[in-house]
């Protein structure tokens, strides 16, 4: 059975968060960090792993990972995860 994750990157250069959905985190974090060429988070290297949800069905974690990119969401994120990370 396949495990789905929910995760949010910071880049302490920019301070920016990013949030997505995988089946495979590591495989995923790498891309991020040093193998996609385009997109969003190649700008904003390198990221670390701040916050991760697992869930058991796909469904699930698409809803939850659109909760966290929604204007609540991020409210979240900035004053529930941030404060209490040391990065």
């Amino acid at each position: 059975m396949d495990e789905f994750v929910v995760y949010v990157l910071f880049s302490k250069s920019s301070g920016r968060t990013y949030t997505g959905m995988t089946s495979d985190l590591i495989t995923r974090f790498h891309f991020h960090n040093y193998k996609s060429t385009k997109g969003f988070t190649v700008r904003y290297r390198p990221w670390k792993v701040l916050h991760v949800e697992f869930f058991q069905n796909k469904k699930e974690a698409l809803i939850r990972e659109k909760e966290l990119k929604s204007g609540k969401g991020r409210e979240f994120i900035k004053t529930k995860i941030l404060p209490f990370i040391n990065i």
